[in-house]
Order: C-alpha cells, then structure tokens, then sequence
C-alpha cells in the first residue's frame, strides 16, 4: 500500500546538478508549501551536508537513503512519492534499477540522461509494465533534449496556426551558447564510446534516427546528418555538428511517432552550430570538425580515453562556478517549413549555463508538470517525451519559472 506523502523525491541530491536543483527548489517553493519534497542519496553524511549548505528555509528538508543498486531501498522511495527526479548518472552504469522499480510500482520519473543506447534499452525492457501500472518514465528532460523536443512542438503548433499544416522540414540551429561540458555528460560519452567499440550491433543502433521509436513505427525518410562544414542558407552561416544531434533527433523523432506522425510520415529533423560568416565562418566550422573527431576517435581507443577520463575531462560532480553557471546562456533557432513551401521560424533561449543551471531548473519543472499538471487519466503509463506527455503548459512553466523563452521570429 502506497504511504505517499511527498511528491517530489530527487534522487541524487548530492550529485553536481542534483544540488543545483535542490537550490532552486528550495529558492522557488520552500519544502513543505505548495510543493512538498524530499532529498535522496546513498550517502547520509552527504545528504545532511548538502542540507546545511542550502540555508534556513531547508532545515526541515527530510533526507532519505538509498543506493542506486538496491531495488528494496528504491521502493521504500517510491511508496512516499508521486515522483522521482534522477540525476544519478551515467544512467547506463546507476540507471536501471530505479526505472524498473517505478516502472513496476506505478512512479512517474524524469531524468536528465543523453544515452541513447540506454533509453532504447528501458524502452524494450519496461515500456509493458510502465503502460499496466501506470507509470510515465520520461527520459532527457534537461538540455538533451527540452530545448529540440518542445522546440519543434512549439514551432509546428505556430505551423499549424499560420499555414494549417505541420512542417515537413525542420532545422535546429545553435546560434550562441556558452557553458561548460558536465563532468556527467563527458562519463556519459565515454561510456557511450566504450560500448561502442565492442559492438558493432550498437554502433548500428546509433546510427539509426529512429533507434528509439517504436518498433511499427514505419519511418523510412532518410535523414540528414551533419558531420562536416557546411553552408547553411537559412542563416546564410557555416555551420558544424552539434554534439548532442545525437540524442537530440532521436528523441524528436520519437515524438512524431507517439503522436501519430503528427509531423508527418515524410519528416526531416537536423541540428548544427552555427559558426559564422565568410571565410572565418568555414574556418571555425573545419577546426571544431576537426577538434570534436579527434575527441570522438580519443574516447573509442581505450588508452586515449583513460587519458581523457583521468586527466583532461571534468569528473561526475565537478563543474562551474555559481558565477559561471550564471553568465552562461543559449539561443537555439528554428527553421521550419510546411510541404507546400511555407517558412516558419521560431526560437528557444535560456538564461543560464545550459548543462548545469538551465538543466536543473527544466528537470525540476518536467518533474513538477509530471505532479501537478498532467492527469494519469489524460497520460496514461509508458516512455513519452517532453513533447508527447506536457503540452503548452509545460511551456508556461519553462518561461515563468525557468528561464526559458519560446517565441516566433
């Protein structure tokens, strides 16, 4: 019998971008006001530690215990919770157990992972459970991928209201961002890169766009990868490949799918950093396709990637300061248009270093939609999407209360 009595639980409170979250929501709702919360972790004398740092109004902040690996733990959580927000990462070496636990007791989860790879495993192994217990796991609910996924689901509801019809054609395109790799993301990478290089069964996977739709789902339009400088004509800049493309259109293309091809049976989806104009455009865009394969090709080789992970990236709990947290940014644009040649643009900004300060607060708010707006009567069980599971309300919530902007250009 379920003994809920919180209804928010994060779950790594004590990882880098689990204290930023903890900050923000002590900050925006106390503890026990109009959202009632708790923080999780393995270890208490962190818990307590992370409790004193995050001021007066946390001091009745209740602390619970439990590791990443220890199933009967993770359920005592999700009988006090209607949700749990995981920040434990890389997912695909701590994750597991906690989805398979709220997938069995009927928790809503959200998380902030990029692993492809290892959302396509959740999905095959917890997907029939989650739809009978009524669990809703949405996975990449931090900068992979609320930017792109409610990006493009903001950009075809204007589509629809402009021109009548979806856009069959998308473009994401960074035009300025700045902010520091986590040390949670760069792990996340190099796992990614290590399970690759034993399997060419997953290096097929993630080559495949639609590696995370459903298995009917019927796509056969072939998808543009931008791997190389190119001339982009919508902003008439060069551009190279975004790092996080990779997770990014894949959960994009997951989207169309949930919604019944919404965007169209036909639909394209690309991403890339804008680089600049001219001759110094294209120069940067070859010198960053160049620095990111050398990053690419150093983390598949297994010496190389040791160097990488013991001396030049940051580690799982580093990261920036409050300072630099807050003079980061982002402004992401999209290029969209309808089958019948009609143009729509639209773009996305936040105000804060994108993998740590803006991340945390999207999870904390995809965490409190999960509560408080969506009925599981409305969305039932199963793995969605930011953009299959919220709608415009998750949007107002991005923008009042996270930083987020979403508007037509």
């Amino acid at each position: 019998m379920s003994t809920e009595k919180f209804d928010l639980i994060v779950f790594g409170a004590t990882s880098f971008v689990g204290e930023i979250l903890c900050q923000y929501l002590v900050n925006e709702y106390g503890i026990n006001g109009e959202v009632k919360w708790a923080a999780a972790g393995r270890s208490q004398t962190k818990l307590e530690k992370l409790r004193g740092g995050l001021g007066t109004k946390a001091k009745q902040l209740t602390l619970l215990t439990a590791d990443a690996v220890d199933e009967a733990a993770l359920n005592i959580l999700c009988e006090q919770t209607r949700v749990i927000i995981s920040t434990v990462g890389p997912y695909a070496l701590y994750g597991e157990p906690l989805v398979k636990v709220c997938a069995a007791t009927g928790t809503d989860y959200c998380d902030l992972t990029g692993e492809v790879q290892w959302v396509r495993r959740m999905i095959s192994r917890y997907q029939d459970q989650a739809e009978k217990t009524g669990a809703r796991i949405v996975h990449c609910c931090g900068f992979d991928s609320i930017p792109s996924d409610m990006g493009v689901w903001h950009l075809q509801q204007a589509a629809q209201a402009q021109a009548g019809a979806a856009c069959t054609t998308v473009r994401m395109r960074v035009k300025a961002m700045r902010g520091t790799v986590s040390g949670g993301t760069s792990a996340s990478v190099l796992n990614i890169a290590k399970e690759a290089a034993k399997s060419a069964e997953l290096r097929k996977e993630l080559a495949n766009p639609y590696s995370i739709c459903p298995d009917n789902h019927g796509f056969t339009m072939r998808q543009h990868n931008v791997t190389s400088p190119e001339y982009d004509p919508e902003s008439r800049q060069w551009a190279g490949p975004f790092i996080m493309a990779g997770i990014n259109t894949r959960v994009v293309h997951r989207s169309n799918a949930l919604s019944g091809n919404s965007y169209g049976d036909d639909f394209r989806y690309d991403e890339s950093v804008l680089m600049g104009k001219g001759v110094k455009g294209r120069l940067g865009a070859t010198g960053f396709v160049l620095g990111l394969g050398l990053f690419l090709a150093g983390a598949a080789l297994k010496p190389t990637r040791w160097l990488l992970e013991n001396y030049i990236l940051p580690k799982p709990g580093e990261g920036p300061s409050p300072e630099a947290q807050a003079s980061g940014f982002f402004d992401i644009r999209f290029f969209g248009e309808t089958a019948d040649g009609q143009g729509i643009k639209t773009k996305v900004t936040g105000d804060r270093d994108p993998g740590y300060g803006s991340t945390a607060k999207m999870l904390a708010q995809a965490g409190l939609s999960l509560a408080f707006d969506i009925d599981k009567g409305q969305k039932g069980g199963g793995f969605w999407t930011t953009a299959t599971v919220f709608d415009q309300r998750f949007i107002d919530r991005l923008e009042n209360k996270a930083g987020l902007s979403f508007s037509l250009v």
